[in-house]
């Protein structure tokens, strides 16, 4: 070779003068062998591989076979030869034939035993690498199997070697049953475990290393990328040295070869790219190909398309005319004639595509203005004026009403509220709490009061507190909460000011983290406007495209002033007309299509393997989810529902389940539910609804039990009303009063909104097709039994429903009966039937009943 070969790394793809005499040199040495091609023909390869993996599953096949059918197949093939087998076909049971039990009871008797699977396996690889399907290393893989087998046939072999007889299988075959009496002979049996337990040690120390190269093979592409990028900086400094027509240089002034390890100390002026006329291959010098036995590596993270073979020297003889593409190719030298690494890049791989920015939920309604504050009434009277006279003389008469029962205090302090004001006093040592809190009436005689409630003890604190009313309470206005800095900085998902907290500090709580609200109170003590403010504190701090509302309302008129912000922040069906829903049928389906939007949204969220709608917006957001594979971003929903006891009264169960289901489930996808009833007792509150709403608001009401039934404390009972309300998210009791806005200042909001622009149509949610909704029972309800109603009013009356009661009661038959059934089931009065169980009654009272069967009407 000549000497300028032996020292420059890099040689232009068009040869000089002397290359093409030396072509035709080497094109003879190549034919003088040409048995060395056999095997790297493709199609003899591949013909190769399918036969291999054709053979291996017939083995396997064969050798299960005969796990069943050895026992009958073994005397007839004990002692012949494969010419003989012929003569036995007919009475062979294994599935493969006579050769395939020939094969299996030689393979798995004679030789190694149930190890002679692992040939199979080995075959089953042998092809797939013929046919270049995997590019597992051979001969480590040989050798793995090869210790296996050793392995595995001594174990069976020394494990069963005295349980052999009376039976056909040898699990370790001969080889393992006479290997283990030969070493059980020599060394013994504890020297025979021993010298098999090393032998399992080596094998396992051998697929560790595997296990360790497995990942330094995975790690061979980055290592590959690296020397290709050697190679192209070595290609750069030839091509920018203008030396190409010069003689060699001496030894000091010799290129400096680059490794994968010093690449990074490349200098940038050698990184130039060359032109298309000077290089589109180059030759290494020998020192700088790769290994054979490393070739494997590399290839292996390889797509076969890259492994292309060496060019003949005809086609090295003249190079193909270059295009006015700018390409530059680099071929890596492996030491194996028959393979190169091609890499190729052009300006087009070069250029890389400027980064998308961010989705923009907001961009369809990019000019949509929140509503501002001067749609807000201003109130005066929202500000607390501190009256010391009165503070004085309700210290007096505390600390005078608790000295009369002989109950001492060190100190009295005062918070004052909008509403109240709190009085928190320190008792002397010894004097128990109960005591204090048993006072509670003849505090309230003494300070005339509507009612005063006693905290005893404050948690967090070592003192007792007195709620007093103010003798002239003030009202939190809308806008002194809205308005607040503590809003305006807030940075919850949903947050909702609610109004001001006995410190008159502005309350703000977060719907994400509660996640659902259940509201009750009596008439008239401020429940609809505290939905309301519920309501405009989203409306004031959410974009139409990050919040959808889905408001029902039975009593046809408090959410109704709503539905002119349709388009900007309503969802509802695709077939509703109006987007506030009065109908009971519509909250039914609506209900279930919320339940249909939220198994959806869960499969979404598990597409992308995030857990929550606000990871799944911000992956959305930064473009890391394909909208083509159904991702969309997802705006939060919120379900407001009031007069949930008329509900419950006209439909029971039907919109208990759906209810039940959207609280247990919905909150990782972004819905959420605010339910408000004037009646909170246990046959609407039910013990499934309380499990899964642990954030309550309670207004005043009459009676201890309803305070209970919604705070399961008592309290709420005791509040003075006009927006006065306790709150608690699972833990603390807090007493708030309600931020007030009146129906005007929210008309005018909802006019703001509506008159900017909104989306062509509501947001739809799925459309659900009520399955029961042609008496999937097959009763005949245009043909009710004249004992409908009566049978209907008894069974509610005495809460148990089944057939046989009817026949008792009516001392009508068994068919009649079961018919009479039927129609209380299509009805849903009753339950369908459990067995031997009685049914199950869905209508609670007879109240519901009543308005039940006046629809039906």
């Amino acid at each position: 070779m000549p000497k300028n070969q032996e020292e420059n790394p890099i040689k232009p793809t068009q040869p000089e003068e002397s290359a093409p005499q030396e072509t035709p040199q080497e094109a003879p040495q190549e034919e003088k062998k040409p048995h060395k091609g056999l095997f790297k023909n493709e199609r003899v390869n591949f013909i190769i591989g399918v036969i291999l993996i054709i053979f291996s599953i017939y083995l396997t096949i064969s050798f299960i076979s005969f796990l069943f059918t050895g026992s009958v197949d073994q005397s007839k093939i004990e002692n012949l030869s494969i010419g003989e087998l012929s003569s036995v076909s007919n009475d062979i049971q294994n599935w493969t034939g006579a050769f395939g039990a020939y094969l299996s009871n030689l393979m798995i008797n004679r030789w190694m035993g149930i190890s002679a699977f692992i040939v199979a396996l080995w075959l089953y690889v042998v092809g797939r690498r013929f046919i270049r399907v995997s590019h597992t290393r051979m001969i480590r893989f040989t050798i793995t199997c090869a210790l296996s087998i050793i392995v595995l046939s001594l174990f069976f072999g020394f494990i069963f070697l005295h349980s052999y007889q009376g039976t056909f299988l040898y699990l370790g075959g001969y080889h393992g049953y006479y290997a283990t009496q030969w070493l059980n002979a020599w060394i013994g049996p504890w020297g025979t475990a021993l010298f098999i337990a090393a032998l399992a040690i080596i094998l396992l120390v051998h697929l560790s290393y595997k296990t360790i190269d497995y990942i330094r093979r995975a790690s061979s592409v980055n290592l590959t990328g690296r020397a290709i990028q050697s190679i192209r900086k070595k290609a750069d400094q030839w091509a920018n040295s203008g030396d190409h027509d010069k003689p060699e240089k001496e030894d000091d002034e010799k290129e400096t070869t680059v490794t994968p390890e010093d690449e990074d100390t490349v200098p940038e002026t050698a990184q130039t790219e060359p032109t298309p006329d000077k290089m589109s291959q180059t030759d290494i010098k020998p020192e700088d190909t790769l290994a054979a036995s490393e070739m494997d590596d590399i290839t292996a993270g390889y797509p076969d398309d890259l492994v292309e073979p060496l060019p003949s020297p005809d086609e090295l003889e003249e190079p193909a005319p270059h295009d006015h593409e700018e390409t530059k190719r680099l071929t890596i030298d492996t030491g194996d004639p028959s393979f190169v690494i091609e890499t190729a890049e052009t300006d087009e791989m070069t250029t890389q595509a400027p980064p998308l920015e961010d989705y923009d939920p907001t961009k369809d309604l990019s000019h949509y203005k929140r509503p501002t504050f001067d749609l807000l009434d201003k109130r005066e009277s929202s500000e607390v004026e501190i009256n010391m006279e009165e503070q004085a003389a309700n210290k007096k008469l505390i600390t005078e009403t608790l000295k009369n029962y002989n109950i001492g205090i060190s100190s009295i302090t005062a918070t004052v509220g909008p509403t109240v004001t709190l009085y928190e006093i320190k008792p002397e040592a010894g004097v128990r709490i109960a005591r204090i809190k048993n006072l509670e009436n003849d505090i309230a005689l003494s300070l005339s009061a509507l009612g005063i409630r006693i905290i005893a003890p404050i948690p967090g604190k070592g003192t007792v507190g007195i709620e007093v009313p103010n003798k002239e309470p003030k009202m939190v206005s809308m806008y002194s909460v809205l308005a607040s800095r503590k809003f305006q900085e807030c940075k919850y998902d949903l947050p909702l000011a609610l109004g001001k907290s006995i410190t008159n500090e502005v309350f703000i709580a977060d719907l994400c983290k509660m996640p659902h609200i259940l509201v009750a109170g009596a008439t008239g003590q401020g429940k609809s406007v505290g939905l309301n403010a519920i309501i405009t504190s989203l409306l004031y701090k959410k974009h139409p495209a990050q919040l959808k509302f889905v408001l029902v309302d039975p009593k046809m008129v408090e959410f109704s002033i709503y539905s002119v912000i349709e388009k900007h922040f309503m969802a509802k069906l695709p077939d509703a007309e109006k987007a506030v829903i009065t109908d009971s049928d519509k909250v039914i389906a609506t209900l279930n299509s919320l339940c249909i939007e939220m198994d959806n949204r869960y499969a979404l969220l598990a597409k992308a393997n995030v857990r929550t709608i606000k990871e799944y917006n911000d992956e959305f957001i930064h473009r890391r989810l394909n909208p083509n594979n159904g991702h969309k971003f997802m705006p939060y929903i919120v379900v407001v529902i009031d007069e949930f006891a008329d509900l419950i009264m006209m439909a029971g169960r039907d919109v208990e389940m759906p209810i039940a289901r959207i609280a247990q489930k919905a909150r990782a996808v972004g819905i959420h539910m605010v339910i408000a009833t004037q009646r909170p007792s246990t046959t609407v509150i039910t013990g499934n609804i309380k499990a899964n709403f642990p954030a309550r608001i309670a207004f005043r009401v009459m009676q201890m039990v309803d305070s209970r039934t919604i705070l399961d404390a008592p309290g709420a009972n005791q509040l003075i009303g006009r927006g006065d309300m306790l709150f608690t998210e699972g833990g603390e009791l807090k007493r708030i009063q309600c931020a007030f806005i009146d129906t005007p200042e929210v008309k005018r909001i909802c006019e703001y909104i509506s008159h900017q622009q909104g989306y062509p149509e509501a947001y739809e949610l799925p459309e659900y097709k009520n399955e029961n909704s042609d008496s999937g029972s097959g009763a005949d309800m245009s043909n009710r039994d004249p004992l409908f109603e009566e049978a209907a009013k008894m069974i509610v009356v005495s809460g148990q429903a089944s057939t046989s009661s009817l026949q008792r009661r009516y001392s009508i038959g068994y068919n009649r009966a079961g018919r009479l059934m039927d129609q209380l089931e299509a009805a849903g009065i009753v339950g369908p039937s459990e067995g031997g169980k009685p049914r199950q009654v869905l209508i609670s009272d007879i109240m519901a009943l009543e308005n039940k069967l006046d629809l039906m009407k």
